[in-house]
């Protein structure tokens, strides 16, 4: 006689395995193993892989390594330089794995955009572990050197050419080990006496060749800055575009000009709805341009120091600068991704 009643439940359980690949000079290994460890408990995840970043290597092969263990989640736990490397590989193995912040670094430029809690290693691993998935914009970029050679990278916050380019160039590591971002007021002041500007010729979004002299361009995934300044108070960060300012200041009151309107307007009058009228009521510079796009050409008429999230990558002549739109998946808090707060993402053409 055959049985009768329900049939039992199976739970099939799946297993979930992370990467952490980490930079050891940023963060205290045997106090981050602890917490890790806790959280794996805490969120039912198998233990860790961890990968340790050199200087030879600062995160390629490492991910590449996780990638092939076929890990469910790569958490990167150092610098801007560190989160880049990382992001890039994961783009050019064509992986949809998510990468998971763990702040480490002196700008922590992508976690800022992001809203991130910074200097909070338990919350951040909670986000890695148990937070929501989030699409983001991935900027991509080939640069010409002085010798010809061409190179192809990727960028999570920022491409600058000019002042912040010669300004990375110029700072002291030692110091910058120190005293963190106060070691580039020095270098601010020896390259705000350079004289020089740039010539350029670009085509954005295959609009036409135009031609312009800037002391500074850059091009921008994200806004905001360390000390919450913020340059392009446009920008986000899955609207399938990047937003590029022109510094073009003309002697000690164009400074004055670029100077008031990022921390003045950008960062005080934009915050609230009264200041924003009173921007209404004020004049665009000619000191300081923005543009939007999805694609830039550029040329120099000259070799010039080139940086991306804060690193100098030498010398460019050309380049050519793309978005990816959504190229990237990052971790956030639960129920703070724009899907899951029931939002559509931010789309280039469309109201964010």
């Amino acid at each position: 006689m055959a049985a009768t009643g329900t049939p039992a439940t199976v739970e099939i359980m799946t297993s979930r395995r992370a990467a952490l690949i980490y930079n050891p000079i940023k963060v205290d290994l045997d106090a981050l193993k602890t917490a890790v460890s806790a959280e794996e408990q805490a969120s039912g995840w198998d233990e860790t892989l961890w990968l340790e970043t050199s200087e030879d290597d600062p995160g390629r092969g490492q991910t590449d390594e996780a990638l092939a263990a076929d890990v469910q989640l790569i958490i990167a736990a150092g610098g801007d330089g560190t989160v880049r490397m990382v992001a890039e590989a994961i783009q050019k193995a064509g992986s949809s794995t998510p990468l998971a912040l763990l702040p480490s670094g002196t700008g922590n430029l992508l976690a800022r955009n992001l809203d991130l809690t910074l200097d909070d290693v338990p919350n951040a691993l909670e986000t890695a572990f148990r937070g929501d998935d989030r699409a983001i914009d991935l900027g991509l970029i080939r640069i010409r050197d002085e010798n010809d050679k061409v190179a192809e990278h990727a960028y999570l916050v920022m491409a600058g050419l000019g002042l912040d380019a010669k300004m990375l160039a110029a700072t002291d590591d030692e110091l910058k080990a120190k005293v963190g971002w106060l070691a580039y007021v020095k270098a601010i002041a020896q390259v705000m006496r350079d004289k020089n500007q740039l010539r350029i010729r670009y085509n954005l979004d295959g609009s036409g060749n135009k031609s312009v002299r800037a002391h500074t361009i850059m091009i921008g995934n994200c806004g905001s800055l360390p000390a919450n300044i913020l340059l392009l108070p446009d920008a986000a960060v899955d609207d399938g575009e990047f937003d590029i300012v022109l510094l073009r200041p003309e002697g000690f009151f164009g400074w004055v000009q670029i100077f008031t309107k990022v921390l003045w307007e950008n960062g005080v009058l934009r915050r609230s709805t009264a200041g924003r009228k009173l921007m209404g009521l004020t004049k665009e510079v000619r000191a300081l341009n923005y543009l939007k796009g999805k694609e830039l050409v550029l040329k120099l008429q000259r070799p010039e120091e080139i940086e991306l999230d804060g690193d100098g990558f030498g010398k460019a002549v050309s380049l050519k600068t793309w978005v990816e739109a959504g190229g990237l998946t990052v971790k956030v808090p639960a129920g703070t991704a724009p899907e899951a707060a029931g939002e559509t993402p931010a789309v280039a053409g469309t109201a964010a």
